[in-house]
């Protein structure tokens, strides 16, 4: 099971991402535990400069920009 995770604040980008994410997910019937993490500790800790930020499997895949439900499962795919 994969591990992704959204960090960000909490606006419109980093809700559009999760949605993104979702729909990628669902789509592709990949079983993944999805989790937003909105803690600006932890995002700095994880040296995040610009949310949203993707990560799967602990590591980080997008920062600063929403990628499309194509691009994502792409990603999920390979």
């Amino acid at each position: 099971m994969l591990k992704i995770e959204v960090l960000g604040t909490g606006c419109a980008k980093c809700k559009r991402l999760f949605a993104n994410l979702q729909e990628a997910v669902k789509a592709l019937g990949v079983e993944a535990e999805l989790t937003k993490v909105e803690s600006i500790d932890e995002i700095v800790e994880r040296g995040v400069m610009s949310t949203p930020a993707l990560f799967i499997d602990g590591k980080m895949r997008f920062s600063g920009r929403v990628p499309t439900v194509d691009e994502l499962k792409r990603l999920l795919e390979g």
